[in-house]
């Protein structure tokens, strides 16, 4: 199978970087994008045939690109958040520095139960995702999904009244 993706890689690498930075409209990202495309090929535990790979392979980039400008956008509403706090006070000293705040989560994680707490420190901390957490855990998909969406839920609630 990787020698299948490898001579795909040869054969469609730039096709495919071409059509992400059409996308992005920066050749940094979507090479990073193009090589995690490639990688999540090369570790999937999936069937991939040579009928397969090309629609695969574009769904993969699609959905990378989503999560891109997800993050993008999230980090964007971020900063105004933080620019109109800061706007609307006279000092800084309103605006919770990035160390009071993760005091504050921690105490908030501290609330929840410990399988919620484990699967939240997965997501944000170590960057996985649902199903990546079920895989190493041993635990259905839906059942993570549902401890990470209730810990979002109560954490969200506990510092509501802090935020």
């Amino acid at each position: 199978m990787s020698n299948l993706i490898e001579t795909y890689y040869r054969d469609h690498r730039d096709e495919l970087l071409a059509f992400v930075s059409s996308r992005l409209g920066g050749a940094v990202e979507a090479e990073d994008i193009v090589q995690n495309v490639f990688l999540r090929l090369l570790t999937t535990d999936k069937m991939i045939t040579e009928i397969t790979l090309p629609a695969l392979t574009y769904t993969i980039a699609r959905n990378l690109i989503s999560d891109y400008y997800r993050r993008r956008n999230t980090y964007e509403e971020f900063e105004h958040f933080i620019k109109r706090s800061s706007d609307d006070y006279s000092s800084m000293e309103s605006v919770i520095s990035a160390k009071e705040l993760t005091e504050l989560l921690e105490r908030g994680l501290a609330r929840i139960p410990e399988n919620f707490r484990e699967i939240y420190r997965m997501h944000i901390y170590g960057g996985m995702k649902v199903g990546e957490i079920s895989q190493t855990l041993g635990e259905g998909y839906k059942s993570v999904e549902h401890r990470l969406g209730a810990a979002r839920k109560a954490l969200r609630s506990f510092l509501e009244n802090y935020v």
